[in-house]
């Protein structure tokens, strides 16, 4: 009995962490996707709250190629209560094919999270990302600060996409 409380427990984990690598319904990642063009350094002007980038300004998200095909992620932000950067490394690796904007990003161990680049400039110049689902968004730009006919274009597409705006995030650039 206790063998198949375990196997139950361990798919019932498996169904959930799965869950963390899927799309919101109301996005779909963008296809014609091209890494090389993504990877680089990345300004975050605009973000939905979390815990783990509360407080941060300056933030950054610079991406390279690792040998395997695998992404190195490494995010930046300054912590304005502690007075010093804070800095996290992660590894993302695509869902399905190469060329598609979804990708699964994991900065603890084996337990990994959907990055889904549903929207992106034909010239790569900004990016529009959310999460698994709607809770987690963010405006990336490869410049500090966008012009406002264009953060206007980006909020009035991630509200199209069910992203509440309203409680957007407006990180500091200016170090």
């Amino acid at each position: 009995m206790r063998k198949v409380q375990r196997l139950f427990i361990c798919l019932l984990a498996l169904v959930a962490l799965s869950g963390c690598i899927g799309t919101p319904e109301t996005v779909r990642p963008v296809d014609d996707f091209y890494l090389p063009a993504y990877l680089g350094k990345w300004y975050e002007v605009a973000r939905l709250d979390h815990s783990f980038e509360r407080g941060l300004t300056h933030v950054t998200a610079e991406y390279s190629e690792l040998d395997d095909g695998s992404v190195q992620v490494i995010n930046r932000g300054w912590d304005e209560e502690e007075q010093a950067w804070q800095e996290a490394v992660g590894n993302a690796k695509f869902v399905e094919q190469t060329d598609i904007g979804h990708l699964k990003v994991s900065f603890w161990g084996p337990f990994y999270s959907s990055y889904v680049v549903f929207y992106l400039e034909e010239d790569y110049s900004a990016a529009l990302v959310t999460g698994y689902n709607t809770d987690y968004f963010w405006i990336l730009s490869r410049a500090q600060t966008l012009p406002d006919y264009k953060m206007k274009k980006y909020l009035r597409i991630a509200k199209q996409a069910g992203i509440n705006t309203d409680e957007l995030i407006f990180p500091y650039q200016d170090k």
